[in-house]
């Protein structure tokens, strides 16, 4: 409770802090919350938001996959938990790769960019950085065009079943590499999918063939329709071998056509999302 302030940039723009870590922030309404702050990378100020963490690979919209569905693969949920456009708040900071995490500053903070980490599960929260596998944020102040956060985004642009074609997805913003690179990113998702996407770029509402909705494609922007193998989180309802937070990243161990899951790396680390 040194500061009151709304982010991890004004606490870095009015007090000069510079060291990492976990900080109380304050929302418009004054309720107080614990984040972490990056207060080194491109320059600082970065505001822990949110964190994707897969609980099971094995599950498919299962208890626990609160950015997808808790409830079953069903059409008749669209929208599964619908967490990407509410204001539901769940976890701890500490625990943001043990378990998901989502803060007020997800729908509180006016925000112009977004960083993105790739962290293996589990690890302490004095390590996320160095342990990283990728870690890349924007700088074009895209978020001011969207209101601001995600929140405000994906109301425009809804994690929902059967909302259009895969020609019908979000924005795809560039991204600048803080750890990692375009060939890393190709590498991280797999053979079979290096010519599926663009590395590069981070994507909003993804659909594929079968109509379901991924909220993120992280690094990467699609050029096709197989967005199950790279692209994370989600409505309610996919094709039955879908569903859930990484939906098809282990498509080779369900015996099909080999090359298409993701990494080992990729599908046991949490995605931790930050505004600034």
């Amino acid at each position: 409770f040194k500061y009151i302030a709304w982010s991890c940039k004004e606490i870095l723009d009015n007090h000069g802090e510079r060291e990492d870590g976990i900080y109380y922030l304050t929302t418009a309404n004054g309720m107080k919350y614990q984040t972490f702050c990056d207060m080194n990378t491109a320059g600082g100020g970065w505001t822990l938001v949110a964190s994707v963490h897969e609980n099971s690979i094995y599950g498919r919209c299962t208890v626990g996959d609160r950015w997808s569905s808790q409830q079953g693969n069903n059409p008749n949920l669209p929208d599964g938990d619908g967490n990407w456009s509410n204001r539901n708040t769940f976890g701890l900071v500490e625990s943001a790769t043990s378990d998901d995490y989502k803060n007020p500053g997800y729908y509180d903070i006016a925000a112009k960019d977004v960083s993105v980490w790739h962290v293996p599960n589990n690890f302490p929260m004095e390590h996320w950085n160095l342990a990283a596998i990728l870690r890349y944020h924007t700088e074009n102040n895209f978020l001011r065009l969207y209101g601001g956060n995600l929140f405000n985004l994906f109301k425009q642009f809804p994690v929902r079943y059967n909302i259009g074609s895969c020609s019908n997805r979000g924005p795809a913003i560039p991204i600048v590499y803080d750890h990692g690179n375009r060939e890393s990113t190709r590498n991280l998702y797999g053979p079979k999918k290096k010519d599926e996407f663009d590395p590069g770029f981070i994507t909003f509402r993804a659909i594929n063939n079968e109509l379901g909705a991924m909220a993120i494609c992280s690094g990467v922007k699609p050029r096709g329709c197989n967005s199950e193998h790279y692209c994370i989180g989600g409505g309610g309802y996919f094709h039955p071998d879908q569903c859930g937070y990484f939906p098809s990243f282990d498509w080779d161990r369900l015996g099909r056509d080999q090359g298409w899951s993701a990494s080992k790396e990729m599908t046991e680390s949490a995605v931790l999302l930050f505004y600034r």
